[in-house]
């Protein structure tokens, strides 16, 4: 393909001079670009602050139901234990184990952590003949700009005649022979409907269609087939393209530890001022994990300089509403009223498309909101700093927020405001904003809330006084708002997500509950410590986000009620065996939520579980079947599993055994004892005892309501495969008679035969080969 194409393009001098004539185009497009606001001169060199960010291979397959804070939290933890970075440049190349084509490619990450930055970065290399010369020509695509023509028809030629001008010339036949890559960025702004099941087919570059159309045809490898299709998205939007439709997942992790300090040193030749933000930024937990996303830096450096180089500095911001507070008001002049009725408005854009969970806007969401189009732009004040436009495809503007965390604050002080104007009391306003973000699933008003809770601070409403007005929040009230989040019920949603409440509690400087944590996990002897519910939700919080991985997480060795022990679950993500069993009280109350949870720790990339044990619980084969979407995926390295007296039937059988022959390598040890599960699931179970990737050795079944024809499915079975199983345990199956028992022991002669330990304990003796 390469040599076709290459000596194609010495024949024809007029191509050769489209594509020159295209570098030239991306390379004036792509080497400057714009950090935080977008204001006259403010553009830089990229090459000039490029710092190359943690992208890595493959994907955390988890559903994304939680904020992306918390996500970024987790891909904090996940590069301090491993992964080996690749650069952007190489999105396209295998890796030395790999084999076949990479053609189609998804990168995933959080708002503002460096996705576009990438993009640009291998298109700056690209034109300037630095990287990828094998490709012809790059076509660099935004959802945001294709948005503008969602309704009207394209074929995929003209729609590269329009949106890269200078390949007007270029032909049909030409565009056959080039080598192309397609890069499509920001999937999470796209307002197309994208229906990959029922679209027409498009196979013609001369075809037209609509824009979703032609993107579902490229994309499925109908329309171009041996172009190159680069995606990018933040994480909740990546499920709009099937994933049988890539050939790689990537994450942009943002910066590391090391990266985050050579931003501020980058960013200041002042070497003692760097220092005192880096140190300080590692005092606050919150601040240290956002910067991994390259925006809050900028925000960081801008406001933690104008306080470390001003006489009147007072204390430095502990929390994120406290940054974002000093952010907002950095300039030293008073707040305008004009300003503050135009942060109300911006503030009204942002809590509803928050809701709808646009960060992307046009003039017509503006004019809904009541503001007037060129108005948020034209004030020197504050909003120009966190509202900026863009001019794109036939210039037309777009709007957006600094960052989607700006959105959220300002969403949070319309709605803080808008309390006042329903009479609510304080208390009564954040239970219900409390009750609305725990209803959604995304978690996508988490930090929504946060910001709520941290603006009822009295230093923040100092802060905010020219935008907040008068507020009359007494400590006393602020005491009361802080005790019942202590109390609160979460009986209706995740443990991951209550440990929003412990977040809320720091937003609003309350330290106890951290403080009291810490005390416990330095104490010798745990067992003493009696341990909250809202306690429980900070320790997992803690043991999930801890340095080095866990050995063994056992609820019963907490001092706390059934309920704490189940919001102790999260930390599971961050140990290698789990035990949720309760001999003593017969179900400790787990639940699908609590399924899901395990199930995402064992999808995670990396994935440290080996054990579990979640016996005497009544998960039932719902919560079984939630369990099998972790245990199927190639992360998992679950070695023993154990769901005795689960209230399960053959229905789980068939869930785990289609999640093990997807992932068949690593389970040895089995135990479904004391579940109902038949003939019909034993015969089930050996459709994978019977295949050559099954490691089971282990397998205890007893109590499980079998019959002599069980025992005929598991001779039938280990006879296909006899190299694995040492231990089985049929006991307490008092329907296997004599027949059954015989046709396992006539097994046992074989030479092939590895069982060790045959028990049938209902006939009041244990056959045991040693």
């Amino acid at each position: 393909m390469f040599s076709l194409s290459h000596s194609f393009f010495k024949s024809d001098v007029g191509l050769q001079e489209v594509l020159k004539e295209h570098k030239i185009s991306l390379k004036r497009r792509c080497e400057c670009v714009t950090e935080g606001i977008d204001e006259t001169g403010s553009r830089t060199l990229l090459n000039k602050i490029y710092t190359e960010l943690y992208i890595t291979e493959g994907q955390s397959e988890e559903v994304n139901t939680q904020h992306e804070v918390r996500q970024l939290e987790k891909a904090t933890k996940m590069k301090a234990l491993h992964d080996t970075p690749i650069r952007c440049h190489d999105i396209f190349k295998l890796l030395p184990d790999q084999h076949g084509v990479i053609k189609v490619v998804l990168t995933k990450g959080v708002a503002g952590i460096g996705k576009t930055f990438s993009v640009q970065k291998f298109t700056l290399d690209w034109a300037e003949g630095l990287e990828n010369q094998d490709v012809s020509v790059v076509v660099l695509l935004s959802f945001r700009e294709l948005n503008f023509i969602k309704d009207e028809q394209y074929s995929l030629l003209s729609l590269l005649h329009v949106f890269h001008p200078t390949l007007q010339t270029l032909l049909a036949e030409q565009l056959a022979k080039c080598k192309l890559l397609f890069i499509f960025d920001g999937l999470d702004e796209s307002r197309l409907s994208l229906d990959f099941n029922n679209s027409q087919l498009v196979s013609d570059v001369t075809q037209k269609s609509s824009v979703n159309v032609l993107l579902t045809n490229l994309i499925k490898g109908n329309l171009l087939p041996s172009a190159l299709i680069w995606i990018t998205t933040r994480p909740a939007a990546a499920n709009q393209i099937p994933a049988e439709c890539f050939d790689r997942f990537t994450e942009v992790r943002g910066f590391t530890d090391t990266q985050k300090e050579e931003y501020f040193r980058k960013r200041f030749s002042d070497e003692e001022l760097s220092s005192k933000i880096i140190s300080h930024i590692k005092t606050c937990r919150s601040l240290h994990i956002m910067c991994g996303i390259p925006v809050f830096c900028w925000i960081t450096a801008m406001v933690l300089e104008k306080m470390l180089t001003s006489e009147q500095r007072g204390e430095l911001p502990k929390t994120m509403t406290d940054m974002y507070s000093h952010f907002l008001l950095r300039s030293p002049q008073e707040l305008m009223e004009a300003d503050r009725e135009v942060l109300l408005k911006l503030g009204r854009l942002a809590f509803q498309h928050i809701k709808k969970g646009n960060i992307l806007f046009y003039e017509e969401d503006l004019e809904q909101c009541g503001l007037d189009v060129t108005e948020a732009l034209t004030y020197s004040g504050v909003c120009t700093e966190i509202f900026k436009r863009e001019f794109v495809i036939f210039q037309k503007p777009v709007y957006c927020f600094v960052h989607l965390s700006i959105q959220e604050f300002l969403a949070a002080i319309e709605r803080f405001l808008g309390r006042k104007c329903r009479k609510f009391s304080l208390q009564d306003f954040l239970n219900i904003m409390m009750e609305k973000a725990f209803r959604s699933k995304t978690g996508h008003l988490d930090l929504f809330i946060r910001f709520l809770h941290g603006l009822s601070v009295e230093s923040n409403q100092r802060l905010l006084g020219g935008l907040l007005g008068q507020t009359d929040i007494s400590p006393e009230a602020i005491q009361r708002i802080i005790n019942k989040l202590k109390k609160m019920n979460t009986d209706r949603i995740s443990p991951d997500r209550s440990i929003n409440i412990f977040h809320c509690l720091m937003e609003l400087n309350d330290q106890s509950v951290y403080q009291e944590i810490q005390e416990f996990m330095k104490s010798e002897n745990k067992s003493n410590k009696k341990l909250s519910e809202v306690h429980c939700s900070a320790l997992a919080q803690m043991l999930q986000m801890s340095e080095e991985v866990l050995d063994e997480l056992d609820l019963e060795k907490y001092n706390t009620s059934n309920k704490g022990r189940l919001r102790l679950i999260p930390a599971v993500r961050n140990f290698s065996v789990l035990f949720v069993s309760n001999h003593r009280f017969f179900n400790c109350g787990l639940s699908w939520n609590h399924c899901e949870i395990v199930a995402s720790a064992l999808k995670s990339n990396p994935s440290h579980l080996t054990e579990l044990d979640l016996s005497w619980n009544e998960l039932k084969d719902s919560g079984v079947k939630t369990l099998c979407t972790g245990m199927e995926s190639p992360n998992c390295k679950l070695e023993m599993l154990r769901l005795e007296l689960c209230s399960l039937s053959e229905v789980s059988c068939s869930n785990v055994v289609s999640a093990l022959i997807s992932n068949p390598s690593h389970l040895t040890t089995l135990n479904l004892s004391e579940n109902s599960l038949k003939d019909a699931g034993v015969k089930e179970l050996c459709r994978f005892l019977q295949s050559p990737h099954c490691k089971i050795h282990t397998l205890r079944l007893w109590g499980c309501s079998l019959s002599e024809t069980s025992c005929n499915y598991l001779a039938s079975a280990l006879k296909s495969n006899p190299s694995h199983v040492t231990e089985l345990n049929l006991s307490w199956n008092y329907n296997l008679k004599d027949a059954g028992v015989k046709e396992l022991c006539g097994f046992l002669q074989s030479p092939h035969c590895k069982i060790r330990d045959l028990r049938f304990e209902t006939f009041q003796f244990c056959y045991s080969v040693i």
